[in-house]
């Protein structure tokens, strides 16, 4: 049953040919006691004959590679396959072995030594060199133990006195070298003869395939000889039909065989699975699924158990035996030794095993002992100082002991339940932790586990309550941790044969991989029917109010967790979890309120310090959330956490360099994580820094590739670098990634916007409007669009609805305003103004803009002030200076016009604006080279509307002004042709029908042409 890979593996490699580089030729069947070894390579031995290969299989019935080589070829010579050569050297063997022992007879009775020759004086001792001799002729002649006809009957270090003599003797009665050789040597003389013989059947019938079973016992006196005969040729070339197949428990030696792993097809067995055990049991018309139930518990689906079983033909549950004693005789079975036999039993208790329990199992004197002995057992798997027995091994053991002496099973796990809670102590001492930070050592953790496993074994019901507490804490300290004590919870109740304890665990595993309500029930269980103390129940309603907040149940949420406070007053993990529903919902003051008092009952954990700085931070109370980092850094100066929140709050206050340093200092703690380099890229972005800035987003986007909101800020700097191109690629793979947010839609409308791609930024703010009605900035994007296509009815609409969500955000004013202007609505444009000023007193484009308005209405003076006020603000900013210089030319004051205007270019070089207006004061200042000013102007325009720019239109815009202005008529009359084509109509197009009327006005352009002109521009202007 079963096994159908195995047999189809063996049955292509029949097939292959022979002579195929990629055939196998070496087969290694590894597996426990009882899982089908034999039967799969009888099965073998069976196709092999199907497809008329010579086979010969050998067992444990062998006892050197003289009889392997016997009984092999006696099988080959069966089959029609045999040959004489070996034969008569193998009877002449065995000849010259009787005249060997004849030569090597004991007296008896004379006073001479054991293993003394017949007639010769005793010697006094024997030399270290004869000591050597006397063990390579033991082992030549088969005399060594589970080497041959002699076993045990000689002494090594008896016949070692007379070593050379009995060679002497040798040579003496065997006048033919041969025959000496043959006894002292045998494999040297009959394995090139067996090599022969193994050729000849291979010549006749194609394929030779020989079987090797039981390889665990006789592994150990044929590895060497099979390697040499298989793969190393010492004896001769075997053909390449000859197969191989050794199966056993253990694994090939290491030292003999690992220079050749590689030609070695490695076969591990493992039990039954569900379907094969059942399919043997419908084979034995086992159809009760009671009885099928049964059988599987017991057998553990190991083959043989399950086999053994079935052919009881139970006919009810209660007729199913168990079978783990005869389990464990297989394991066992090469094992005489009573102590060696209890010791293996007593040992697979503890899941895991090392010298220390193994002496407390076994006694002080002989522990190191028998752990040395166990761990070379083919059913336990060496750990590097521990070892774990094989699942059903340890299965059937447990169950016979279980079953056998109750009393000893308790005391033995009682005892092995106390040691752990020993060495979970000791790793307790001089911890100055709070028992909750216990939970952070993984050795702590599995010492408190194995405490626990124990006690359960010992007495399942009365440990009971106690292992759920601990699981509450198992699930406090991690989910991972959790999963690990239901595992637990699972093994303790299968192998105490306690169903409801298991239960409690299987029920874990599958909350933990169910839906989240899942686990909400299992806590409500564990509160209705798991009799905990008062601070068990505490913790269970904490832990329940986590998942409903979780869940986004805060109600429940904080429900639980004042119940939990209720009844442990001093839980701080309950204050704690309750100051962080009271912060997600925005009630800020009860936060702060739960996690200071989470601080004074533990105030050196540092995670209330950190929550309690996200809720200052989250209120503007910057300073305090500085002095609350700072405190948890101090308590833990390797928190990345801490560091990247501190920085966070200094790059809020706009200190940058501190932000750096603990954004590094985040990212060395922990280099893998995408949020610290997400942050100190912005920090970077911010100062401007922008190559380092994609460095850092770069690196966060290959640590985690998905994260839409790190791609968008890699877009922003792209963007601000003018690399539209980029920044759209990293806007659209983003949107990819999370289409449903709406501020990755906006941002890539942003970028349309400033490409004059206005039908595909309109495109996606609606987009984002759809997906948040309520998002304010997506309503005055989109406002701003309508307003820049001579829409200005709907941009009007959507800033109005954007100042209704978002009152207090300046620049929504300043867009609404910008409208108001476009269509002639000055005071309505100055009303917001005025409010983005009230509402950022520091803004110096809200300025700027009021001014332009103050200008438009002709009112000067407050145009003047407004861009002082500008300046004041931001003195560095080129087009501040230049608006000033072009309000000064307005008014008449063309000196104070000169010096601005040359304080702005000195700003900008590259800023066309500049040479402009300068042109036009020089022009009616009459004073000469404001030709060259306009020329300058046009080469650094033209550079500007073919390079790239976000703003295109503009510069073509300013570009078509300059050359009317020096009457280069046909490019004027070519670059509007290309505003136009980059856009809809717009407000714009109005302001370059006034700004030209000004120009002509200044340079005295002839009538004709600006007729022109203008005629062009009202065509293209909407109704």
């Amino acid at each position: 049953m079963g096994r159908r890979s195995e047999l189809s593996v063996f049955r292509e490699s029949l097939e292959c040919s022979p002579e195929d580089e990629a055939a196998d030729f070496f087969f290694h069947v590894r597996g426990p006691g009882g899982v089908g070894k034999t039967t799969l390579v009888r099965r073998w031995e069976a196709i092999a004959s199907e497809h008329g290969a010579a086979t010969a299989y050998v067992g444990d019935a062998v006892a050197d590679a003289v009889e392997v080589m016997e009984a092999i070829t006696g099988q080959l010579a069966r089959q029609g396959h045999g040959t004489k050569e070996f034969g008569k050297a193998l009877s002449a063997y065995r000849q010259r072995c009787h005249e060997a022992e004849a030569a090597t007879a004991v007296p008896q009775g004379d006073g001479a030594p054991q293993g003394a020759i017949s007639g010769e004086p005793p010697e006094p001792g024997p030399s270290p060199g004869s000591m050597v001799v006397s063990q390579v002729g033991l082992a030549g002649l088969g005399m060594m133990p589970g080497a041959g006809p002699f076993v045990g009957a000689v002494d090594p270090a008896q016949v070692a006195l007379g070593a050379d003599r009995v060679r002497a003797a040798f040579a003496a009665r065997f006048r033919n070298r041969d025959d000496a050789q043959m006894v002292l040597s045998p494999l040297q003389v009959l394995t090139p003869l067996f090599v022969r013989a193994v050729e000849e059947a291979a010549q006749r019938a194609g394929r030779v395939v020989l079987f090797f079973d039981t390889y665990e016992y006789t592994g150990a006196f044929l590895d060497v000889w099979l390697r040499d005969v298989l793969i190393e040729a010492r004896y001769g070339e075997l053909p390449v039909g000859v197969m191989v197949v050794a199966a056993g428990q253990s694994r090939l030696s290491s030292t003999i065989w690992s220079d050749h792993l590689d030609l070695v097809h490695e076969l591990e067995l493992e039990i039954f699975t569900e379907a094969e055990a059942r399919q043997l049991l419908a084979a034995r018309e086992i159809r009760d699924n009671q009885v099928i139930e049964v059988i599987l518990r017991l057998s553990g689906r190991l083959p043989v158990l399950v086999h053994l079983l079935a052919e009881a033909r139970p006919a009810t549950a209660e007729d199913v035996g168990d079978p783990s004693g005869t389990a464990v005789e297989r394991f066992l079975r090469w094992e005489n030794d009573p102590a060696r036999r209890a010791a293996a039993l007593a040992c697979a208790l503890p899941l895991e095993l090392d010298e220390d329990i193994c002496r407390l199992l076994t006694g002080e004197e002989d522990g190191a002992d028998i752990f040395g002995w166990l761990r070379g057992r083919p059913f336990v798997t060496d750990l590097s100082g521990r070892c774990r027995y094989h699942d059903v091994v340890r299965d059937t053991m447990l169950r016979l002991q279980r079953t056998q002496s109750p009393r000893q099973w308790q005391q033995q796990h009682t005892l092995l339940a106390g040691a752990y809670a020993q060495r979970r102590q000791h790793e307790e001492e001089g911890d100055d932790r709070v028992p909750e930070q216990w939970w952070d050592s993984q050795q702590w953790r599995e010492y408190r586990l194995r405490e626990i496993y124990h006690r359960l074994c010992a007495h399942p019901h009365r440990a009971l309550p106690a292992a759920l507490a601990e699981t509450l804490h198992a699930y406090a300290h991690s989910t991972a941790t959790l999963r690990r004590w239901a595992q637990i919870l699972q093994q303790a109740g299968h192998d105490t044969d306690a169903p409801a304890l298991g239960r409690w665990g299987r029920d874990f595993v599958a909350a933990l991989e169910a839906e989240p309500n899942s686990i909400v029930s299992m806590l409500t269980r564990i509160l209705i029917s798991a009799g905990l103390s008062p601070d068990g129940r505490a913790l269970a309603y904490a832990l329940r109010g986590r998942e409903r907040r979780a869940a986004g149940d805060m109600e429940a949420a904080l429900a639980d967790y004042t119940a939990a406070l209720d009844l442990a007053p001093r839980l701080g993990s309950a204050y704690e979890g309750r100051g962080n529903t009271y912060f997600l919902t925005r009630r800020h003051d009860e936060a702060l309120a739960d996690y200071t008092r989470a601080i004074e009952l533990n105030p050196d954990n540092p995670w209330p310090h950190i929550q309690r700085g996200d809720t200052y931070e989250a209120m503007d109370r910057y300073d305090d959330a500085l002095t609350d980092y700072t405190r948890a850094i101090e308590l833990n100066p390797d928190n990345p956490w801490a560091h990247t929140q501190r920085g966070f709050t200094y790059e809020l206050m706009d200190r940058y360099d501190d932000a750096l340093t603990d954004y590094t200092r985040a990212i060395e703690l922990n280099p893998d994580n995408p949020w610290a380099h997400t942050q100190r890229g912005t920090a970077y972005r911010l100062m401007s820094r922008c190559d380092d800035a994609l460095t850092d987003y770069t690196r966060a986007i290959e640590l985690n590739p998905d994260d839409a909101w790190i791609r968008i800020q890699r877009g922003i700097t792209y963007w601000s670098m003018g690399r539209c191109d980029d920044a759209l690629t990293d806007y659209t793979r983003a949107i990819e990634l999370d289409p449903d947010t709406p501020w990755a839609h906006t941002q890539r409308g942003d970028i349309y916007r400033l490409m004059d791609r206005y039908d595909d930024a309109l495109t996606d703010y609606t987009r984002a409007i759809e997906l948040k009605p309520s998002y304010a900035r997506a309503h005055a994007q989109r406002g701003r669009t309508f307003q820049m296509t001579g829409r200005c009815d709907d941009a009007l609409t959507d800033l109005t609805r954007a100042i209704e969500l978002d009152p207090g955000t300046p620049w929504a004013h300043i867009h609404r305003g910008d409208t108001y202007e476009a269509m002639g609505r000055y005071d309505d444009a100055l009303t917001d103004y005025t409010r983005a000023i009230e509402l950022d007193p520091d803004d110096a484009w809200a300025y700027t803009r009021r001014g332009g308005t103050y200008e438009a209405m002709g009112r000067y003076d407050d145009a003047l002030t407004d861009l002082t006020r500008a300046i004041e603000l931001a003195p560095d900013t080129p087009w501040a200076h230049i608006h000033r210089g072009r309000l000064y030319r307005l008014m008449g004051r063309y000196e104070a016009a000169l010096s601005e205007l040359a304080a702005g270019m000195e700003l900008d070089p590259c800023d066309a604006w500049g040479p402009f207006e300068l042109a036009m004061v020089r022009r009616l200042l009459a004073q000469p080279g404001w030709e060259s000013e306009l020329g300058r102007a046009e080469e650094l325009q033209s550079v500007a509307a073919t390079g790239g720019s976000l703003n295109r239109r503009d510069e073509l815009g300013g570009l078509f002004l300059i050359q009317c202005t020096r009457q280069n008529w046909a490019k004027a009359q070519q670059t509007l042709a290309s505003f136009l084509r980059a856009g809809p109509p717009d407000a714009h197009l109005r302001e370059i029908s006034k700004d030209l009327e000004e120009i002509a006005n200044v340079f005295a352009l002839p009538a004709d042409a600006m007729r022109s002109l203008h005629d062009t521009i009202h065509r293209a202007l909407p109704e």
